[in-house]
């Protein structure tokens, strides 16, 4: 049975989404508005904005489901996350809004005088916002059919329609209300039923995260398989299942070892290495980290959002904001894997752990009211992750092909782009409904660390950085990122080394990045700009200093 409040509290998610989105579109008017919100967006208006669109459906779904899958071997994802703004603050915040780029690209040409490398830009920007586009739709269409049992295509429909709206009618100036307003939705919807959980563990008098004779069935569960996997059950008998396959377990059974997840008992899975050594091993951990501590100064919808500062101390105020308000937010997924252990470990079985967040406080509380009404609280929140970072990833997207591809930048062409932006990644999303969540946004970090990092970094921080060496940098680190991303998507799963090497490429993508773009510049250093020392004392300078 499903839940009665669960589609209206959807629905009432997006209508509100959708009435904020039309405030802001009365005070959208010009493209600076649509772009930056004409840079009058407050620190701490702009922090809770970023909270918003960058905890998305991998923070607020996949990690949660990674950690009731592997344990504490996955806890750099959230770590990586929120550390990223570190470096983020450290290095590029200030520069960045001081340059008075609108975008990636922008800020390319300023710096390196070069429209080739503009260009060049302007594809990866695209690339990574629909790579981190379809995996929101994704988690849309996921939580849709969980909860309500729709069609995946209806979450993903939803979704992209009313981002593609809002972010057409009103731009940065009509996101920024929306993000904010979600950012809190969203810590919400985790808080107020992980507070519930809790109390309800503790009263259950479990001494344990899992029985020590290994992780059980707390009542008799019927799983039905929805992939193809081998099956080791508690006797030591092995079945081969088929998606559409029934498995009835008793109250107390220990939960079968399945091939697709792993589903070791005990205590082991708290431990470090010991839940496996799949794509967990310590380069994927290194790898991991480095991908997403640096990829995140190379979000392009990330980014943007510093654009819309009054200047460059403002941008590092809304960095320090954002450090407190996402580390806060992080503490909650890794709760809800860790309960999802004990009152849903069928999850591991059907392989869909995505789902632990918005099916755990049914499965612990029961289907009481109040079970009921933090459930539909907590998938309202999944529904916000989703359109919040949605509403980001497209801004960035749509501003850079309204400016470099349509050409004049204009209102007109900004709504254009938006709904060419919009439409890309729901055909993908709908195509292509069987990709890990997580893996792919982890991915979408890697093309980012090894792409627009390196950039920023030394074209704020190294006089001798040349539009050559940038260019080929970008090609080869770059590149070699997304290739690593089309054989991890489209080709068929391998194994060994070379698997590991290319789902998790971040380690040596981004120092081949960096050392293509110093021996590039070297080599061609006569191309440096000529007024490069001005450039320099501009990203620099504080604002208070300039004549």
């Amino acid at each position: 049975m499903h839940n009665p409040y669960v589609v209206p509290a959807i629905v009432a998610v997006t209508l509100v989404t959708v009435m904020i989105g039309f405030y802001g579109l009365k005070l959208a008017r010009t493209t600076s508005d649509f772009l930056v919100a004409s840079r009058m967006v407050s620190p701490t208006w702009n922090a809770a904005a970023i909270g918003g669109e960058y905890l998305s459906a991998a923070s607020f779904l996949g990690t949660a489901g990674l950690i009731l899958k592997y344990g504490v071997d996955v806890l750099w994802y959230p770590v990586g996350f929120a550390a990223g703004y570190l470096a983020l603050l450290l290095f590029v915040a200030a520069p960045l809004r001081r340059s008075g780029a609108f975008t990636l690209p922008d800020f390319c040409e300023l710096r390196l005088g070069s429209r080739g490398l503009r260009k060049l830009a302007t594809l990866f920007v695209i690339f990574i916002g629909w790579l981190y586009l379809v995996p929101q739709l994704q988690g849309a269409g996921l939580t849709l059919t969980t909860v309500t049992g729709a069609p995946y295509a209806v979450g993903a429909l939803l979704v992209g329609v009313v981002v593609t709206a809002n972010v057409a009618l009103g731009g940065m100036r009509a996101i920024t209300f929306v993000q904010a307003f979600q950012y809190w939705l969203k810590l919400t919807a985790l808080a107020v039923p992980a507070i519930f959980l809790v109390l309800h563990w503790q009263a259950d008098g479990r001494p344990a995260v899992t029985p020590p004779a290994g992780t059980a069935f707390p009542a008799a569960t019927t799983v039905v398989v929805e992939r193809d996997a081998t099956v080791t059950l508690a006797d030591g008998s092995v079945l081969r299942v088929r998606p559409g396959d029934r498995l009835d377990f008793a109250a107390g059974e220990p939960v079968p070892e399945v091939s697709t997840v792993d589903a070791n008992n005990g205590l082991d899975w708290l431990l470090p290495d010991a839940a496996g050594k799949d794509d967990r091993g310590l380069f994927a951990t290194y790898s991991l980290i480095l991908a997403t501590f640096l990829g995140t100064m190379g979000l392009p919808h990330v980014l943007v959002r510093f654009y819309t500062n009054s200047d460059g101390a403002a941008a590092r105020r809304t960095t320090l904001v954002v450090l407190a308000l996402v580390g806060a937010f992080y503490l909650l997924p890794t709760l809800y894997g860790v309960l999802g252990r004990i009152y849903t470990p069928q999850l591991l079985v059907t392989g869909r752990t995505d789902a632990v967040v918005v099916l755990l406080p049914g499965a612990a509380l029961g289907d009481g009211l109040t079970g009921q009404l933090l459930a539909a609280l907590v998938s309202a929140g999944a529904f916000a992750a989703f359109l919040s970072t949605s509403s980001g990833l497209l801004t960035s997207v749509a501003g850079v092909i309204s400016a470099d591809v349509l050409g004049r930048g204009s209102v007109r062409d900004f709504r254009l782009a938006a709904v060419v932006a919009g439409t890309v990644p729901v055909v993908l999303a709908l195509n292509l409904a069987g990709l890990d969540v997580s893996q792919v946004v982890g991915l979408a970090f890697a093309v980012a660390a090894s792409s627009f990092c390196p950039l920023l970094v030394l074209g704020i921080w190294w006089r001798g950085l040349t539009d050559v060496g940038a260019a080929a940098g970008i090609l080869v680190g770059g590149g070699a990122a997304v290739l690593s991303v089309l054989i991890t998507v489209l080709a068929p799963p391998a194994g060994g080394w070379p698997a590991e090497v290319i789902a998790q490429p971040a380690a040596w993508t981004v120092p081949l990045a960096f050392a293509v773009m110093v021996i590039g510049s070297m080599v061609t250093r006569r191309r440096a700009p000529r007024d490069v020392g001005n450039l320099m004392l501009r990203l620099h300078a504080p604002e208070s200093l300039r004549l």
